[in-house]
């Protein structure tokens, strides 16, 4: 990772009760202190149209002063986010979000802005796609990104985020740790972090500290799962 990544990586957008971007309002607030406005990317957004998508975005951030400029208002998307002072990325179909970043050429203005120290704010699939790879996101593959899984690789980690125990009794498919497991057979040398909702990452620079309200995880091939609590730091390299 370079010092200069200021990331928030957050695992969903909504609490408990419903309330968009609202368990991580202090963090919004701090992460984006001193910024006006910041570029919007709807593109995982499918069953929901992206002018809708940037309004709730929009109304969730007015309370701190900060005004969305959605990139799929542009002409150059690209321009929107190399121009931007803070970009953010929001949740939906992971694929449909690579597939779109490759496509208008707004993955590699998005990485050029956070390896450069422009804030970046991610939620679920937003989230992902700051990882390597979109090989440990829940979402179905809707569309096939043209030029692969590779994603903008902010982080050396993977992240499952909604990361979840639950299994309903009676329920014959594979949990979520038998699918994480299931890619560490495949990517042995990969380290992929369970991160519940209502938590997410705060990355500055080298150190990655778990922030939330519930414990998070981290998977790495032939190697016990370590738990981590709240304000724990996860890799510094």
């Amino acid at each position: 990772m370079t010092s200069d990544l200021r990331l928030l990586l957050l695992s969903n957008s909504r609490d408990p009760q419903g309330r968009y971007l609202h368990h991580c309002r202090d963090a919004l607030a701090a992460h984006l202190r001193g910024v006006r406005r910041v570029a919007f990317v709807p593109y995982a957004g499918v069953g929901v149209s992206w002018d809708a998508y940037a309004a709730r975005v929009a109304e969730a951030l007015a309370p701190l002063g900060v005004a969305v400029d959605p990139v799929h208002a542009h002409d150059d998307p690209a321009g929107c986010v190399r121009d931007a002072e803070a970009v953010a990325v929001g949740g939906g179909n992971t694929f449909h979000l690579l597939a779109t970043l490759q496509r208008t050429g707004v993955l590699e203005a998005l990485r050029a802005r956070a390896l450069a120290g422009v804030p970046y704010v991610g939620w679920s699939a937003g989230s992902v796609v700051a990882c390597p790879t979109l090989g440990t996101t829940n979402d179905m593959p809707i569309v096939h990104p043209p030029h692969g899984f590779g994603a903008l690789g902010l982080v050396p980690f993977q992240i499952n985020a909604h990361f979840t125990d639950a299994h309903p009794p009676g329920f014959q498919g594979e949990t979520r740790r038998e699918r994480i497991a299931e890619f560490l057979v495949a990517n042995p040398e990969a380290t992929v972090i369970g991160l519940p909702e209502g938590d997410w990452l705060d990355v500055r620079g080298d150190e990655v500290t778990l922030r939330g309200e519930h414990p998070a995880f981290v998977f790495r091939a032939g190697e016990e799962v370590q738990e981590l609590r709240q304000d724990c730091r996860i890799l510094q390299d």
